[in-house]
């Protein structure tokens, strides 16, 4: 929980007549990969002298460590970088409750609600947070969704979807696909782009097709496939097909291989998917194939959150993961496992399953990333139109655009509070 005297300085009085806008982010989560589409956001609006004060929130050492690189990258005091704690009993449970259930997020929040009473709005990239609102009595908050990823998954257009007061989106299919659902409020959404972009490659995030420097994984001259499977039973072709995966690129003398799943697939012993219901286990990697040069497995390090993966890899290989749209900024080849069965045409959930072949079978699967390659001429068009409904990308950096409209959203939503400038001496706690 946060510490007596931390409090203090976070429940202060106003000094005089009205205060100014106070904007949280939070950064509640096991792992990393929601938090490169808001924290951009938060050091552009603390840039910003007309805009909220703003305070960021972490809930464990590894995102505060993440968060301390983002903010050296935008040259950024970390003065009001702030840690969350659970009480002992709680973080005694962790480990046997986390690998079943969001139990820390929910807790995190539920324990430190009090870190949140005197904020305006609270910025999040996921949807439990709305439990401050919903369940634990912080009625006047208002929420920013910053969404993470731009995949098609119909949970990503849920009915909690339209529960923010602002939803900032990477482009137009989520805005259309939104307003179809009718989960959008007049004057609480924005098209801002993607500001995880904004973190890497310039040229390579604007879509530029021109050559970048690309992380060399291997000690070889093989093209390189990235395996990137879902974590939802439902959808993931890791469950019954995964092995097999790797087996056939263990054995193969032609290809590498980067294995590197959704970052939550091995973090719990335990899978539920609760929009179509079913339950799995991950189970576990054999040694020979974490062992092989020629295969990369990364279950969950930062590198693959970061891109690196997607930077490296000549041709993706996966299922319902949102990460095949930041592969497509540029054009190459993709396939795609249809493990469930899925009558997928026409199914917008499963857009980007245009983007190249699709499999029932990983039987003879180096014959079909062959036959990928050869034929990528024939998606290229379909990759690029993809990409470009997915991010609206423009000169203005995505997360500038982002803080804009946070700004212009406290304008209307506060108009009698003035923005107040950032306060020097916050205290940070480290893990």
């Amino acid at each position: 929980m946060i510490e007596q005297e931390l409090m203090a300085q976070l429940v202060r009085p106003a000094s005089s007549g009205h205060r100014g806008v106070r904007c949280g982010f939070l950064f509640n989560h096991d792992q990393l990969h929601q938090l490169a589409h808001s924290a951009p956001i938060a050091f552009e609006l603390m840039r910003r002298q007309d805009g909220p004060e703003v305070r960021l929130f972490v809930t464990s050492q590894a995102q505060h460590e993440a968060l301390l690189r983002v903010a050296e990258k935008y040259a950024m005091p970390t003065g009001k970088i702030y840690r969350l704690r659970l009480p002992l009993l709680l973080r005694l449970l962790q480990p046997l409750l986390d690998p079943l259930m969001p139990f820390s997020r929910v807790m995190m929040l539920l324990c430190n609600r009090a870190a949140f009473r005197d904020l305006d709005l609270l910025v999040v990239p996921e949807k439990t947070s709305l439990l401050l609102r919903s369940r634990f009595g912080l009625k006047h908050l208002k929420f920013v969704h910053t969404r993470h990823g731009a995949g098609d998954r119909e949970v990503g257009f849920d009915k909690a979807s339209g529960e923010f007061d602002l939803v900032l989106m990477s482009g137009e299919k989520i805005r259309d696909r939104l307003i179809e659902a009718g989960l959008l409020k007049d004057g609480g959404h924005a098209v801002i782009g993607y500001p995880k972009f904004d973190l890497h490659a310039d040229e390579s995030a604007a879509g530029n097709t021109a050559d970048v420097v690309r992380p060399k994984l291997f000690d070889n001259d093989r093209p390189t496939v990235l395996y990137n499977p879902h974590c939802s039973p439902s959808l993931s072709s890791w469950y019954r097909d995964g092995l097999e995966v790797l087996e056939a690129f263990y054995r193969s003398d032609r290809y590498n291989l980067i294995v590197a799943p959704h970052v939550m697939l091995f973090a719990k012993r335990v899978q539920v998917s609760l929009d179509r219901w079913s339950i799995d286990a991950p189970g576990e990697i054999p040694a020979r194939y974490r062992d092989c040069p020629h295969m990369l497995i990364d279950t969950g390090s930062a590198r693959s959150c970061d891109m690196s993966y997607t930077e490296a890899a000549d041709l993706y290989l996966g299922d319902a993961s949102s990460q095949v749209y930041e592969f497509l900024h540029r054009p190459r080849p993709c396939v795609f496992l249809n493990t469930q069965g899925v009558a997928w045409r026409d199914d917008d959930n499963f857009r980007h399953w245009n983007a190249g072949p699709v499999l029932d079978t990983v039987e003879h699967l180096e014959a079909a990333i062959d036959a990928a390659f050869a034929s990528h001429s024939h998606y290229i068009d379909t990759q690029r139109a993809l990409f470009d409904y997915s991010f609206d990308l423009r000169e203005t950096p995505s997360s500038v655009r982002g803080a804009e409209a946070i700004r212009a959203f406290c304008a209307r939503q506060f108009p009698v509070a003035a923005a107040s400038e950032q306060t020097a001496g916050s205290v940070l706690l480290s893990g």
